[in-house]
């Protein structure tokens, strides 16, 4: 082959999710399962067609001349891994993420391969969930109908070193990280009701086995709709592999009670407080996402002896009106008066200012599930009561308070919470562990790279001092 010649080729690019953590775990294990792991693509990709060009560190680069062989090659091993890590514990199981791409590429004569072609497959690697196998636009045209596998648009994404936005589909095939150990389909939850010292009734659920790990109750939740959703089914099914997962609506949303008379920190509290005591466990770990973190950070405060673990994402301490900014004020007095006069009506002005700030990077099939949740988590007059109340929180005096190993995690860019008050969280919790993630959304999605840190993350903090 000449050097430098270019050519039209599959790319498929993959590392290893979490081999840091696993080196760091167990050296001579890691090692081992990598080559076992390298086994296995080797094989695949060999009776595909395709060739082996890379396999520095953790990744593995392989090119084919038939994008539809390397689109069923990434599936064959992503099932074979599967099976390959069932046995084994969470923490030692070695997911990879594979991207497949067809591109331009610059083949030299040592047979190594150059360019954006590659370039776009480690990105396409980079949006793939632990377990799961992501192509590009071109890709998807090339297999479309020629291939027996479903393909969710992921839309477009603006990926380092790359000038225009790389559009993605997710393979929908085999068994991925978040789903449960024998399929979505075998994952259930429990839903039950119990009733709050002033008679409202609050609906809960319980899905998984291990150890109990509580999600404290936020603004628009629906614990039927939420869990099929695409923008919280992933948090569902990535938590109850390993735990016992404990949710709840809140007063106010989904399942629970809306027509209550009060709606204040108090009663949230009572509400977590309430869940705690029905589901009769004793020490478990405990969520906070967004406005539930002000909820778990006062509830680890007072229950110092109950809370194993405190994990706190996109959240704050001081809800907008008490962080001394006059421009926040303002903002949250006219996300009130659109809420009170838009709330679950077909307004594409209102979904675009409200879905920008929540979820600004979504697909259009998850912005229509978020507008969607509006309409049948709650009502807009106690949608108004609710963003009223949380605007006056402040658990600026619990944060010393808070005994409990606490793993803290905030997206850069999110626009619905400041940076600043994730970071402020972490600053004032006594040894808290801060995590920043890449993103704009404040409801982290499972189609963006921050999905699979997130997971990561927070399964190798509740793992440790059990």
């Amino acid at each position: 082959m000449v050097e430098g010649r270019r050519k039209l080729a599959a790319i498929l690019s993959a590392d290893v999710a979490g081999y840091s953590r696993l080196m760091g775990a167990d050296e001579e294990a890691t090692v081992a399962a990598l080559d076992d792991c390298r086994a296995i693509f080797k094989k695949s990709i060999a009776e595909h067609e395709g060739r082996v060009v890379d396999t520095a560190g953790d990744s593995v680069l392989a090119e084919f001349p038939s994008v539809v062989e390397a689109v069923r090659a990434a599936v064959e091993i992503q099932e074979s891994l599967a099976q390959k890590n069932a046995p084994l514990p969470e923490d030692r199981r070695m997911l990879f993420r594979i991207g497949v791409n067809l591109g331009d590429v610059i083949a030299h004569d040592d047979g190594t391969i150059y360019g954006d072609g590659v370039n776009v497959a480690a990105r396409l690697e980079s949006l793939a969930k632990p377990g799961a196998v992501t192509v590009s636009e071109d890709a998807y045209h090339q297999v479309d109908g020629k291939i027996d596998l479903g393909f969710e648009d992921i839309g477009e994404h603006a990926v380092k070193n790359i000038a225009r936005p790389v559009r993605a589909y997710r393979v929908r095939s085999g068994r991925e990280a978040t789903a449960p150990p024998g399929g979505a389909a075998d994952m259930h939850q429990e839903i039950r009701f119990c009733m709050a010292a002033d008679g409202v009734q609050i609906a809960y659920a319980t899905a998984g086995q291990g150890p109990p790990l509580i999600k404290a109750g936020n603004w628009m939740t629906h614990l039927e709709y939420d869990w099929d959703s695409p923008i919280w089914s992933h948090l569902m099914w990535g938590l109850a592999r390993d735990n016992r997962l404990i949710r709840y609506d809140a007063r106010g949303n989904g399942l629970s009670d809306w027509d209550v008379e009060d709606i204040s920190f108090e009663a949230y509290l009572r509400d977590l407080e309430t869940v705690v005591d029905a589901t009769g466990v004793d020490r478990f770990a405990l969520l906070g996402i967004s406005q539930g973190c002000v909820i778990s950070v006062a509830y680890a405060a007072r229950h110092p002896e109950r809370v194993t673990h405190l994990v706190l994402y996109g959240g704050f301490a001081r809800g907008t009106r008490r962080r001394g900014s006059q421009a926040a004020k303002d903002q949250a007095d006219a996300m009130r008066t659109l809420i009170g006069l838009n709330w679950g009506k077909d307004n594409p002005a209102f979904r675009r200012i409200f879905t920008s700030l929540f979820v600004p990077d979504a697909t259009p099939e998850q912005m229509q599930w978020f507008n969607e949740l509006q309409r049948i988590s709650t009502s807009p007059e106690v949608a108004v009561r609710i963003r009223l109340a949380v605007e006056n929180f402040d658990v600026t005096d619990d944060l010393a308070k808070v005994s409990a190993p606490t793993l803290v995690l905030h997206c850069r860019d999110d626009g619905m919470v400041p940076f600043e008050e994730g970071r402020r969280i972490a600053a004032m919790i006594p040894d808290a562990r801060f995590v920043a993630l890449e993103g704009r959304n404040h409801l982290i999605l499972e189609n963006e790279p921050a999905w699979g840190r997130f997971l990561e993350e927070v399964r190798g903090f509740l793992a440790t001092n059990r």
